[in-house]
C-alpha cells in the first residue's frame, strides 16, 4: 500500500483485516492535534506501546499502520506505537465476500448504532465512524453473523491526547480512586481498562455488573453440579409404633417409656421386671431418612436469592428514567440481566431447591469450601460481592470520561495541596452518591473542606461546585471555590478554579498561534471566568458588590516553565483572570499560586501583584517529598532492614538537609545476592538514635516497604546516600535519573523525556553522591550538553554541533524544544 507523504493531514488506512467472509478497514489520522502532523509525531522517540489483538474464524491476513516506517506491517512483527487517540474519528468499513448477513457489535449502544448497513445495488457494506469522546483505554468490537455467532473480535487501545498515558493519566486515575474508592468507575463506556479483584471497599452496581457478567455461566454450572451430587445427611426422627415393632432404643425412646409406666402390660413373653413379664403397648421407633435440607444447601439457596435481588436492583436502576446514565436504557443489557434473573428464578422453582428451607443461622462448613460445585458457587458469590481495582486484565472496567475525571482530580488535588500546610478543621469534604449505577461526587454546599492557618488562625474553605442561587441574574456553579479569610477584613476573598479538559495547541498558521504563540486555555473558557467573577455578587446595604476576586481556568498542560510567558498567565496579574496548567506531574504553578493567595496580606498582593515573584529555586513544593536513598552493603544488612522495617546510617556520614526526607529507599550494592539497584522504598514512621560499638547511628523506622520496578545502576553507584524526590524515584528507570541539581538540568531532562523515554544521563562522577553536574544527556545518536562556561546548550550529532543560548531554556523553553526536534 502506498503511504501518504510525511506530515500529511489526510486519513490513512490504520488497520486492514482480510477474512474468509469479509474485509475490514479502519481509516483515520495516526497522530493527534498536539503534533503539527505525522512528521513531528514520528521523530518523537517515546516508547508507549499500543496493544492490538484479535481472534476469530477464517482470518487470512492482518496489517496495522506503523508510524515509524509509515507502512502497513504484521502486528506481531514489531511493537506498535499509538495510532488511536481520544476525540479521534475513525472510519470503519466492512465489505462482505459472501452472501452471509453480517452485523457490527459493540457493548456501547452508541458505537453499536454508529456502524450501519448501507445498501449498494444487490450487495451491501457496513460503514460508519467510531468516535471516542474524552474516552481512553481498550475498546473491543465484533463482527457477527445475523444469528449472533462471532466471526471476529478486535481490541484496540485508545490513548489520551492531552495527557501522558504513563505518567499523567494513570496517576490521575490512581489519585482519584485512592481518595474515594471506585469514584473513577462508570457503567458502560466506549472504552474500558483492565481490572482485578479488590478485597476491601464498598462495590458499586457497575462493578457487580462486570463481575456477574463474567462469572454467571460458571455459577449456573456449579449449581448444576450440586444438583447432580448434592450434599445430604441421614436425618433421625421417631414415630409411634406398636410395642411388638420396637427395636433398638436410644435415649429419647428410653425416656419416653420411663415417663409412661402405664404403657407396660403383662404378657407371656416379655421383659422380666420384679417377677413380672412386661411389654409396652406402644413406643417410639428410631427411623433414619436421607434429606437434602442441609445448612450447606440452604446457604447456596440463600446465595441464589441474594443474586436475584441484586440483579433486580441493577435492572430497576438501569430502567429508571431519572438515571443519569442514558436517556434510553440499552435493550441488550436489560435483556441480558433479565435472562440471568429468569435462569436463577428457574433454579429456585426446581423441586430440589423448592424443598430446601430458609437459612436461619450462619454457616461455617468445609463442604462449602471443598466439595465440588459448592466450592465453585461459594467462591463465585464471594467474587461478585467484591469490588474491582484497575490493574491486571481479568475483568473489563469502564471508567468515567477523562474530562469528568480531570474535574474530580483538580478538586481533590487542591485539597491535597492545602492538607500539606494547613490544619484541617472539618473532614466532611466529600459526599458521594452511591444510589445509581456508579459513584459520583455530590455537588452541593456540604462538599467542602475547611482549614485553618497554623500561625494567623485565618480560615480557608475549599468548596466543590458551590451552587450560588441568590444572585440578581442567573445561578452559578463553578467547579471549585477557594474562600480565604483575612484578619481585619469582614469578608472573605473568593477565588474560582474551574477545571476545563480543553486546550489549544497553537498550531502553526492558526489564530491562537499568531496571537498567543504557545499552547494554552481556550478563549471561551477565559470568557467564562469573566462571567463567573462578575456574576458572583452580594448585596451590601443596598448595592450589589462583587465577591469573587479572581477566576482561573485549570487546564491539562505539562510545560509550566514555558507557560509563564503566556498571555493568559500574565493576565492574572492585570485583571485576576487567566489560566494555570495543572496535571499530576505539573502542579508547581498552582501550588505556588494558592500558597501566595493564602500567605500574603491583601496589601502585599495589591502592591506586588498576585503572581509569585523571585527565583524558582527559592521555593520548594510541599508536594515534592524528599527521599533518602541509602546504601545497603551486604545481604545480612538487607535482610535485617526488610524484615524489621528500618534503615540506619552513621551520624558522621549525614550532611545538611537529611532531616527533610519523608521516605527511605534502599540502594542494594552489586554482588550480595540481591538485584543491584533500587527496588524498595517506604515512608518514614519515626527517627531515633542508636549507639553501637562506640559509633552513633540514625535509625529510620519504616511503616511498610513498597516495591518499585528495579532502578538499574547502569555503571553508576552510591557510596553512602543521596537525596532525591518521590516523583523522580517513581519515574526513574536508571540511577542517574535521580540526580537533578539545577533548574536547567531538570527542565532539559523533562523536555527530553517528552521526545524519548530512553534518555541516558552522564554525570561527572560514577558515584552519584559525589557528582556535581550533569555532563550530558543522550538518546539515539544525539548528545546534548550544558556548557556553563559559555552559557550555551550544545546539540551534537555525529560531527555536527549546534548551539542554543542557555537563557532560552529558562525564558522560552518551547523554542529550545523546537530546535531539538528540528535537529533530530
Amino acid at each position: 500500500m502506498a503511504s501518504l507523504p510525511s506530515g500529511s493531514r489526510e486519513d490513512v488506512e490504520l488497520v486492514v483485516i482480510q477474512a474468509a467472509d469479509f474485509s475490514l478497514v479502519i481509516k483515520g489520522k495516526p497522530y493527534h492535534a498536539r503534533y503539527e502532523g505525522l512528521k513531528q509525531y514520528r521523530v518523537m522517540d517515546y516508547h508507549d506501546v499500543m496493544e492490538f489483538s484479535l481472534h476469530g474464524n477464517g482470518i487470512e491476513d492482518v496489517t496495522v499502520y506503523d508510524v515509524n516506517s509509515q507502512d502497513m506491517v504484521q502486528p506481531g512483527e514489531i511493537e506498535l506505537r499509538p495510532i488511536f487517540f481520544e476525540n479521534g474519528i475513525y472510519q470503519v468499513i466492512v465489505v462482505p465476500k459472501t452472501d452471509r448477513q453480517l452485523v457490527f457489535y459493540h457493548e456501547h449502544p452508541q458505537l453499536r448504532q454508529a456502524i450501519s448497513r448501507v445498501e449498494i445495488g444487490p450487495s451491501y457494506i457496513l460503514m460508519g465512524n467510531l468516535h471516542f469522546q474524552n474516552e481512553v483505554g481498550y475498546s473491543t468490537f465484533e463482527i457477527r453473523k445475523e444469528d449472533g455467532e462471532t466471526l471476529l473480535e478486535v481490541t484496540i487501545e485508545v490513548f489520551p491526547a492531552k495527557l501522558d498515558y504513563k505518567q499523567d493519566y494513570k496517576a490521575l486515575l490512581q489519585e482519584v480512586n485512592d481518595e474515594i474508592y471506585n469514584l473513577a468507575y462508570h457503567f458502560i463506556r466506549k472504552t474500558y481498562l483492565g481490572a482485578s479483584i479488590k478485597l476491601e471497599g464498598k462495590p458499586s452496581r457497575t462493578e457487580f455488573y462486570r463481575l456477574i457478567r463474567t462469572h454467571f455461566q460458571h455459577f449456573i454450572q456449579a449449581l448444576a453440579r450440586i444438583e447432580r451430587q448434592p450434599h445430604h445427611i441421614l436425618q433421625t426422627f421417631h414415630e409411634k409404633v406398636r410395642g411388638d415393632q420396637l427395636g433398638k432404643l436410644d435415649s429419647k425412646t428410653r425416656n419416653y417409656l420411663q415417663k409412661r409406666a402405664n404403657l407396660f402390660v403383662e404378657v407371656d413373653r416379655g421383659i422380666l421386671f420384679q417377677s413380672k413379664s412386661l411389654m409396652p403397648e406402644q413406643g417410639l421407633k428410631i427411623k433414619k431418612e436421607l434429606t437434602y435440607d442441609t445448612l450447606e444447601n440452604r446457604y447456596v439457596k440463600w446465595m441464589i436469592q441474594r443474586l436475584v435481588h441484586k440483579l433486580e436492583d441493577l435492572k430497576d436502576t438501569i430502567v429508571n428514567r431519572n438515571n443519569p446514565w442514558v436517556q434510553e436504557p440499552d435493550t441488550d443489557v436489560v435483556e441480558l440481566i433479565s435472562h440471568m434473573i429468569k435462569q436463577l428464578k428457574g433454579k429456585l422453582n426446581n423441586p430440589f431447591w423448592r424443598n430446601i428451607q430458609k437459612l436461619d443461622r450462619s454457616v461455617m462448613s468445609l463442604v462449602l469450601q471443598m466439595a465440588p460445585g459448592y466450592r465453585d458457587a461459594f467462591q463465585i458469590y464471594l467474587t461478585v460481592s467484591k469490588g474491582l481495582v484497575l490493574q491486571g486484565k481479568l475483568y473489563q472496567m469502564s471508567v468515567k470520561d477523562v474530562a469528568t475525571l480531570y474535574e474530580y482530580w483538580t478538586f481533590l488535588k487542591l485539597g491535597q495541596i492545602l492538607n500539606k500546610k494547613y490544619e484541617l478543621l472539618s473532614q466532611d469534604i466529600i459526599k458521594v452518591n452511591r444510589e445509581g449505577l456508579f459513584v459520583n461526587l455530590e455537588s452541593n454546599r456540604t462538599a467542602k473542606r475547611v482549614y485553618r492557618h497554623p500561625v494567623t488562625r485565618e480560615k480557608i474553605t475549599l468548596t466543590y461546585q458551590k451552587y450560588e442561587i441568590q444572585l440578581p441574574t442567573i445561578p452559578q456553579k463553578p467547579d471549585t471555590m477557594l474562600s480565604i479569610e483575612k484578619k481585619g477584613k469582614d469578608y472573605s476573598y473568593n477565588y474560582i478554579f474551574d477545571a476545563k479538559y480543553r486546550i489549544d495547541y497553537a498550531q502553526d498558521g492558526g489564530y491562537y498561534k499568531n496571537r498567543y504563540h504557545n499552547p494554552g486555555p481556550m478563549e471561551d473558557d477565559i470568557n467564562t471566568m469573566h462571567r463567573y467573577r462578575d456574576s458572583l455578587v452580594v448585596m451590601n446595604e443596598g448595592p450589589y458588590e462583587r465577591t469573587a476576586f479572581g477566576a482561573y481556568v485549570l487546564f491539562p498542560w505539562y510545560d509550566e516553565a514555558d507557560y509563564e510567558q503566556h498571555h493568559f498567565y500574565q493576565s492574572i496579574d492585570k485583571v485576576n483572570i487567566g489560566g494555570l496548567p495543572f496535571l499530576p506531574n505539573a502542579t508547581d504553578l498552582v501550588e505556588q499560586f494558592v500558597e501566595r493567595l493564602i500567605e500574603k496580606s491583601p496589601e502585599e498582593i495589591q502592591k506586588e501583584g498576585i503572581l509569585p515573584r523571585g527565583t524558582k529555586e527559592a521555593w520548594t513544593s510541599s508536594l515534592e517529598e524528599k527521599v533518602l536513598v541509602g546504601l545497603v552493603a551486604d545481604f545480612e544488612q538487607y535482610k535485617g532492614f526488610i524484615q524489621n522495617g528500618y534503615y540506619e546510617i552513621p551520624v558522621k556520614q549525614l550532611k545538611k538537609g537529611w532531616q527533610e526526607a519523608k521516605y527511605i529507599a534502599l540502594y542494594v550494592k552489586a554482588g550480595i545476592g540481591v538485584p543491584n539497584g533500587i527496588s524498595e522504598y517506604g515512608k518514614i514512621n519515626y527517627v531515633s538514635t542508636v549507639r553501637r560499638e562506640e559509633e552513633e547511628y540514625i535509625r529510620f523506622s519504616v511503616e511498610l516497604w513498597n516495591n518499585l520496578k528495579l532502578i538499574k545502576p547502569v555503571h553508576y553507584g552510591i557510596a553512602t546516600y543521596m537525596v532525591t524526590t518521590l516523583s523522580l524515584l517513581k519515574d526513574a528507570e536508571e540511577l542517574p535519573e535521580l540526580y537533578m541539581k539545577t533548574r536547567e538540568e531538570t527542565t532539559l531532562w523533562r523536555m527530553l523525556r517528552r521526545i524519548s523515554d530512553k534518555i541516558e544521563i552522564g554525570l561527572d562522577h560514577t558515584t552519584i553522591d559525589q557528582a556535581s553536574i550533569v555532563e550530558q544527556f543522550s538518546f539515539k545518536n544525539i548528545k546534548i550538553q550544558i556548557n556553563r562556561n559559555n552559557d550555551v546548550i550544545n546539540l551534537i550529532r555525529n560531527h555536527k554541533i549546534e548551539t542554543v543560548p542557555l537563557d532560552l531554556l529558562v525564558n522560552q523553553p518551547s523554542l529550545v524544544f523546537k530546535k531539538i526536534l528540528a535537529f533530530i
